[in-house]
Parts: structure tokens; C-alpha cells; sequence
């Protein structure tokens, strides 16, 4: 029997490789089922699991935060905002970078923004913590992209992206970033579609926009509710 040569030694090897690397790439990685994931990089806010869920609450706006850092990924979660009279607000931040304060440590980075104001910008993307702030749609007072921001691939923002987001519910977001690219979806409808090369990596977290009514009486309805927080490194 004729043994194999070197190079098909080789052919092998690396076809087995590309199998491992293959498989490792198609596998997401459930980040809801622990707290041990996680890390708080600030000097408030709290979370705990509850069932299958990760509740968050805080007195000021916060992010909980992932203690590994994604490059190129693919993010899909749930969120349940709380049925509240007074602001709340949420969102998924990604490759999320940690800033220091006179205060104590922030972070900073792309935002798919959870909104459930009468505005309806869920879906949107914000650049949490610098000047640039609304990235799609633009806001006339609050947006100032510079050279990092290239194009916008998805169009005006329109009724159907609108009214993706349905508050009360269980909402489905999908973040996707590969390169410069990022592309934004919720419930199934495709919100945003950017060229930005700000960032290429970092920390994946999810937010608690902070409760006034949680700081004046320890009322805990402003609860923001998460499941189903899945990462696949591409």
C-alpha cells in the first residue's frame, strides 16, 4: 500500500483545520445564562438572572458589559422593555470600548438602539459616549458623523422601520458586524445598513437607561428584561 506524501499529509491537515474553524464559526454562544459573562465597569446599576432572563436596573444611564471583546460577530437577544410612565430606554452596545471619568468608568461604542418614545427609533444606530451620537437615522441636532462614517446602505428611515419595534413585547434584535460594515435588525425588519470604521472590535453589553422613581423609592417596575443573548465570533 502506498503511503501518502508529505503534501497530502498536508491537504489533510489543513482540510481538518477548515472543518474545526468551520464549525467553531457556525456556533453561538449563549451569554444569557450566567452572570460570570459579565462584568460592571461603572460605579452603579445591578443585574441579576432570573428564570432565563437577565434583569437590569440603575439609577443612571448604564451598561453591562461582556468580559470577552468580538471583533467581527453576529449578536441575537431579546429585550422586554417595562410598561412605565416615566423615560426608559435601552439598547445593545457593541464593540464597546471602557473609558475612565473623573467619576469612574464608562463605556463608549456602537449602540442598537431599543427606543420605545413616540420618535420610534429602535433599530437606529448611536455612537454611545462621544460626539458623533446618532449615526442612522440622522437627528438635525444630534448627529455629527465625521470621515469614519462612509455610507448609509439603508436608505431613509422609513414607516416599516418604524413600527418594527413592538413595545410591551418581546422584541428580536440582530446586530451583525463584519468589517466596516454593521447591519441592524429587529423583529425580522432591517433597520440599518452602515459603512463606519471607527472600531473593529470590543466589548458586546446591554443597557438600563436609569429610573428616577428607582432613586427616589426603590420602585423596581423600570426593570429591563433580556433572554436569549446569543454571539457567534465570525
Amino acid at each position: 500500500m502506498n503511503r501518502p506524501s508529505v503534501a497530502q499529509i498536508a491537504i489533510i491537515a489543513l482540510t481538518a483545520l477548515c472543518m474545526t474553524a468551520c464549525a467553531q464559526q457556525s456556533t453561538y454562544r449563549d451569554l444569557g445564562t450566567s452572570l460570570s459573562n459579565w462584568q460592571n465597569v461603572y460605579n452603579d446599576g445591578e443585574a441579576k438572572i432570573v428564570g432565563d432572563e437577565i434583569h437590569l436596573i440603575s439609577t443612571k444611564n448604564w451598561f453591562y458589559l461582556s468580559k470577552d471583546r468580538f471583533g467581527d460577530f453576529e449578536l441575537e437577544a431579546e429585550v422586554l422593555m417595562p410598561d412605565v410612565e416615566e423615560y426608559s430606554n435601552s439598547g445593545f452596545i457593541f464593540r464597546a470600548q471602557v473609558g475612565e471619568k473623573e467619576n469612574g468608568r464608562y463605556a463608549y461604542g456602537y449602540q442598537a438602539e431599543v427606543d420605545p418614545s413616540d420618535r420610534k427609533w429602535s433599530g437606529g444606530l448611536y455612537d454611545q459616549g462621544t460626539e458623533r451620537k446618532w449615526l442612522h437615522p440622522i437627528h438635525p441636532e444630534r448627529s455629527k458623523p465625521d470621515e469614519h462614517f462612509r455610507q448609509n446602505l439603508s436608505g431613509e428611515w422609513d414607516e416599516t422601520k418604524s413600527n418594527a419595534y413592538q413595545h410591551l413585547e418581546w422584541n428580536h434584535y440582530k446586530v451583525r458586524a463584519v468589517g466596516s460594515e454593521i447591519k441592524i435588525w429587529v423583529n425580522g425588519v432591517l433597520t440599518t445598513n452602515v459603512i463606519d470604521t471607527t472600531r473593529s472590535e470590543g466589548h458586546i453589553g446591554i443597557q438600563h437607561h436609569g429610573s428616577k422613581a428607582f432613586v427616589a423609592s426603590g420602585d423596581r417596575t423600570n426593570t429591563v428584561r433580556f433572554r436569549n443573548i446569543q454571539v457567534k465570533a465570525l
